[in-house]
């Protein structure tokens, strides 16, 4: 039993109670592993063996109370407990046991006896008295509850967490005044308590003396000992409320002592990072966040805000793969990074690994979250058109339409990928035509739109609309500088084409023939 081969002692001890079955100590040993193995029944059995075998025994009289009490017989076990320590003195370390089952079984007068004697046996502990708070509050014996929270801080003075277990039973109950009174006492006496400056700094707040909170909060900030955690959680909730210039001040003051104080902490780079988020200012908010992750990347709220920042700029993929990679590893249980990992490996042109992650996002989510699974099945027909596994794409995007027929993103990629295929072309104008119908400013749509009208051999039209996305687009792309230098050429612009060509040189997404067309001086398909 002492190598906790449990069976193995069970079956010998069951050996020596075939040559003794009266002895108490074999049926208590037999009776602890019954209880081990949650046979409470049978434990309950060889328990009383035991008991009448040596009814003084306080450990067979133990094992009978755990018994008991696993059956949910508190009572009974309860009572094995007052036999016990009413023998003798040395059993009343038993007594918070006891509390416990009548806590247990709803005799809250009991069990307030108990924790008396408790009281009376240990000396005033912290654990004795929010019991007996709790119980006085069941009661609705608010004066009791507030009796209790007071003996404690008396009999450990200078200890906040116990002025502040009472604050919050006083603040709680609407005695606001009273629970001030109790912070501002313990502050004279013991000025260097951070925790009680911010909990009088809410109490005046609450009660509309801002001056007065602003200042404690300030002093509060500026100790060291106050635990990063509760500053960067109170600098938060200001940073949520209303924004006006009183707030932007004690925000400016709140951030250098946190700063300086704390430079390393990722609760406070991750909350500075958010005031200049909501102050638009994203880059900046960048780096405080990615400076978070790096000391701390378990925190998925900053983890999906940098990726999604990192989205919106469009830029660095690299970048953005490094923390969706972190971000699937520390949280694969989210769908939506899984998303977000295929979609940044997307645009790396990594088809496959994107692939895999766009359909891990579709396992985790199992149709829970139908916006995401739809935005899912329109990557994943990206990255298949990116494998040159064209029809499987197709199907992706029919997927997506017959569930969402406006979706912006599959019409504009469904319709250039058809009309790179020179494929359903009538189709294809039909959607890019209902996208520049809506966003006659996109100029990506209108691209898409001038290059299906450049497939279906309608020249004039092509060129009128991608002159409009060329109007649109404050730094066109190589690829649009490509497409109209190909219009032209059709429309007999020779010159003007290959003016058109030399500009696309570099740039993005151009054609494999783009050399060629500029030296030849002719257009190539």
């Amino acid at each position: 039993m002492m190598l906790e081969d449990f069976d193995r002692a069970y079956f010998y001890f069951q050996k020596a109670r075939e040559k003794n079955p009266d002895d108490p100590a074999i049926n208590f040993k037999i009776a602890e592993i019954l209880l081990r193995a949650n046979r409470v029944d049978d434990a309950l059995e060889y328990g009383l063996l035991a008991v009448d075998g040596d009814p003084e025994n306080k450990y067979y009289n133990l094992v009978m109370a755990e018994a008991l009490s696993k059956q949910g017989k508190a009572g009974a076990a309860a009572e094995i407990l007052e036999n016990l320590m009413a023998n003798t003195e040395e059993n009343q370390n038993y007594i918070l046991d006891l509390a416990s089952l009548y806590l247990g079984s709803g005799e809250f007068d009991k069990a307030l006896d108990a924790l008396n004697r408790a009281e009376e046996y240990y000396g005033v502990v912290e654990q004795l008295t929010i019991q007996k708070q709790r119980i006085f509050l069941r009661k609705n014996d608010l004066e009791s509850a507030i009796r209790e929270g007071k003996n404690l801080i008396e009999a450990h003075p200078g200890n906040s967490q116990y002025v502040l277990n009472l604050v919050e039973i006083l603040f709680n109950n609407g005695r606001s005044e009273e629970a001030l009174a109790t912070v501002e006492e313990s502050l004279n006496s013991y000025p260097n308590q951070p925790e009680l400056q911010m909990a009088a700094y809410a109490l005046y707040k609450d009660m509309g003396d801002l001056d007065t909170a602003e200042e404690l909060i300030i002093e509060a900030f500026q100790n060291p000992d106050l635990e990063v955690n509760v500053k960067a959680e109170a600098f938060s909730d200001i940073l949520q409320e209303m924004k006006s210039s009183r707030r932007e001040k004690l925000l400016d003051i709140l951030q250098k002592p946190l700063l300086e104080l704390h430079p390393n902490e990722a609760d406070v780079l991750t909350v500075v990072g958010d005031r200049l988020y909501f102050n638009n200012q994203r880059a900046e908010a960048l780096e405080y966040y990615e400076k978070s992750l790096n000391i701390d990347p378990s925190n998925s709220e900053v983890l999906q805000g940098v990726i999604m920042t990192m989205f919106d700029s469009g830029k660095d993929f690299d970048k953005i793969e490094k923390y969706t990679e972190i971000a699937v590893d520390e949280f694969p249980e989210r769908a939506e990074f899984w998303f977000f990992d295929g979609t940044a490996k997307l645009a790396l042109k990594k088809a496959e690994e994107a692939v895999s992650s766009l359909e891990k996002s579709k396992e985790v989510n199992q149709g829970k979250n139908k916006q995401l699974d739809i935005l899912v099945k329109g990557q994943l027909g990206d990255a298949y058109h990116q494998m040159g596994k064209k029809e499987d794409a197709y199907k992706a995007y029919e997927a997506v339409l017959k569930e969402r027929p406006d979706d912006e993103h599959v019409l504009n990629n469904y319709a250039y990928f058809l009309s790179l295929a020179k494929k359903d072309l009538e189709k294809a104008k039909s959607m890019s035509g209902k996208l520049v119908k809506k966003h006659p400013k996109n100029a990506t749509y209108l691209d898409t739109h001038a290059w299906v009208l450049f497939q279906m051999k309608e020249y004039e039209e092509a060129k009128k609309y991608m002159e409009m996305a060329l109007e649109n687009e404050e730094t066109p792309s190589g690829v649009m500088l490509e497409h109209y230098g190909d219009i032209l050429y059709h429309l007999g612009k020779r010159n003007e084409a290959i003016s058109f060509w030399r500009k696309a040189e570099g740039g993005d997404e151009t054609s494999e023939f783009l050399f060629k067309k500029i030296k030849d001086q002719k257009y190539y398909d």
